[in-house]
């Protein structure tokens, strides 16, 4: 099994679709855009209902700060979805050291 680590590497590498979301909006990553969306992927779904129930149904969607269709859902696996939020940090991280 792998670790943490070494599952966020690879998701850094080789996500397509994160890598279409830097290449569509290169241009206009300078607010931590990267690092939001890493934070709506991390939310749990009882967060993501929480907030439905309290803010309206599809308030949440607000958060993610790019456009829905790259929004990929990925029920049921938590340990991909948290890959995958760490992923979008790692990018942010890289993003900002370029700089």
């Amino acid at each position: 099994m792998k670790t943490g680590i070494e599952l966020v590497a690879e998701e850094a590498k080789i996500s397509p679709e994160l890598e279409e979301i830097i290449e569509a909006y290169n241009d206009t990553l300078t607010n931590g855009e990267l690092a939001n969306a890493g934070a709506y992927l991390a939310l749990t779904d009882d967060m993501v209902s929480f907030m439905g129930d309290s803010w309206g149904n599809d308030m949440h969607l607000h958060i993610w700060p790019f456009a829905l269709d790259y929004l990929k859902e990925i029920p049921g696996d938590r340990i991909k979805r948290l890959t995958k939020a760490a992923a979008y940090i790692v990018k942010e991280i890289d993003r900002l050291n370029k700089y």
